[in-house]
């Protein structure tokens, strides 16, 4: 199948420069999702001349459309048609089941091509770095996502939902929404999401009640947007429990709020939410609770089931400001306990470098400039060349799927900026390999590559089987039924 797929690749090679300069652009994007994607199609659209090829670590494509948007959030993942758009133009190449440092290393693809773009996004997670942080039942958001988006890599989480009836989520930004919805939206309506299977199982016999959504800072400073806070608010039979004192705002919190709209309107939701008290206390099954001002000291254990966690030791917190607009939480020295059986920590998710990349370790970003990978932070005027970031990789793990957009935007921008200052492609230099050089290097390698046509494979067999349980897929959640699907 190896062979058959390197001469293929070389048939459609020597069939597609017939069209094209006898000695194009060439441009490798490592990573798929958004960030990835934009990138290329931004980059086939500024430069008719480029060749761009796609490399992901993960035989499917998509990155976070595909394995971290929530299940019952399909309007969200419209965005893969215009994706495979891109995918399937000819000047355009997917090349899936490909890792950046163990299949082919960073070295290598700068010398394949003149254009290096960096879109692997975060695929770890920050730590907190307090007591207790490795008991069982604790786990992180990133984790809990894969695992019911059905990763290949999430398959073994088997978190244990029987033992209680309890779950403390640390964080309120979007993703701690999504867990928490998850944990509490009627099965029956997830059943018809391309939820995985193995997370429907356990989610129907899913003892969890009780929620808490607990934060660092105060109403004020939550991190989520209105349409996520709506939407986990207006679940079917599920009581909403707000401490009405934590929405009293300070004149520092006003002068956030006048600045910042979304917030502004977040802060109307939970105040609306803390006014409307549930009419009839424990008649629904479930609830959610907002904690604010609360910052995990230590997670405890339990004494019945050695190893295992069960509570959040948590001090109380006050906001004190920095600078114009932003407030920090501080301790006050004053504790509590909320007992729980489970805990997903949705604090961020971090980047992991890659051998020969700058990397800034403090912000887990890749050190740059407009784009541009720079090896010296403190000097902009020598970038690293041919090398370029964008997306969280570049930023940070912030924004929305249509925040990568813009990012693509300005680093193709810079991309073009240097082309034309000639520093990319000398006159005098020889002509880079780049598709054939990296198909070459893989074939060599024994490294499985999984095409776009491939993926079309992939795609064709989940919707059958999702048609056959009235879902729009059922993902392939492992490695092997990935492979599979293409042999």
């Amino acid at each position: 199948m190896q062979k058959f797929a390197i001469f293929r690749a070389r048939r459609w090679l020597c069939r597609s420069f017939s069209g094209i300069s006898s000695n194009p652009l060439r441009v490798c994007v490592v990573g798929s999702g958004p960030a990835g994607f934009y990138t290329a199609e931004k980059m086939l659209k500024a430069h008719q001349q480029a060749q761009v090829d796609i490399v992901d670590r993960l035989p499917t494509p998509f990155g976070l459309v595909r394995s971290g948007v929530a299940p019952d959030h399909p309007e969200t993942k419209i965005v893969i048609n215009q994706f495979s758009r891109v995918a399937q133009q000819e000047r355009c190449s997917f090349f899936g089941n490909v890792t950046l440092g163990s299949s082919i290393s960073l070295s290598e693809l700068r010398e394949l091509y003149h254009v290096v773009v960096l879109a692997y996004g975060a695929e770890s997670d920050r730590s907190l770095g307090i007591p207790g942080e490795n008991l069982k039942g604790i786990h992180s958001a990133r984790e809990f996502v894969w695992w019911y988006n059905g990763h290949p890599d999430g398959q073994n989480l088997e978190p244990d939902l029987k033992i209680t009836d309890t779950a403390v989520i640390l964080g309120q930004g979007n993703v701690a929404l999504d867990v928490a919805r998850i944990l509490l939206r009627p099965t029956t309506e997830l059943a018809t999401t391309d939820i995985a299977s193995h997370a429907l199982a356990t989610l129907e016999e899913s003892c969890i009640r009780v929620v808490y959504l607990v934060g660092r800072r105060g109403p004020a400073q939550a991190a989520c947007t209105a349409k996520e806070l709506r939407e986990i608010l207006g679940i079917h039979n599920v009581d909403i429990f707000i401490q009405e004192s934590d929405l009293l705002l300070t004149p520092l919190d006003e002068e956030e709020l006048k600045s910042n709209r979304i917030q502004r309107r977040v802060h109307e939701l939970l105040s609306k939410a803390a006014r409307s008290k549930p009419k009839h206390i424990g008649l629904n099954q479930r609830e959610l609770r907002f904690v604010f001002f609360r910052k995990p000291n230590d997670f405890q254990e339990s004494k019945e089931r050695a190893g295992h966690v069960s509570g959040v030791h948590f001090e109380k917190t006050v906001l004190q400001g920095v600078s114009h607009g932003k407030q920090i939480a501080i301790g006050t020295g004053e504790f509590e306990d909320i007992k729980c059986g489970m805990v997903l920590k949705s604090i961020g998710y971090k980047s992991v470098p890659v051998d020969g990349l700058p990397f800034d370790h403090k912000k887990g970003i890749v050190p740059n400039d407009r784009g541009r990978v720079l090896s010296d932070p403190s000097d902009p005027t020598v970038p690293e060349k041919g090398l370029y970031v964008c997306g969280w990789l570049k930023r940070g793990p912030t924004g929305i799927i249509a925040t990568n957009l813009y990012c693509a935007e300005e680093t193709v921008s810079s991309i073009s900026e240097d082309l034309e200052k000639g520093g990319l492609i000398p006159s005098s230099a020889l002509e880079k390999p780049g598709r054939v050089g990296l198909l070459q290097l893989l074939h060599d390698k024994n490294v499985r590559i999984v095409s776009f046509s491939d993926w079309e494979k992939i795609d064709s067999e989940e919707r059958r089987l999702g048609s056959l349980r009235n879902k729009p897929r059922e993902k392939l959640a492992t490695w092997d039924k990935l492979y599979k699907a293409i042999s």
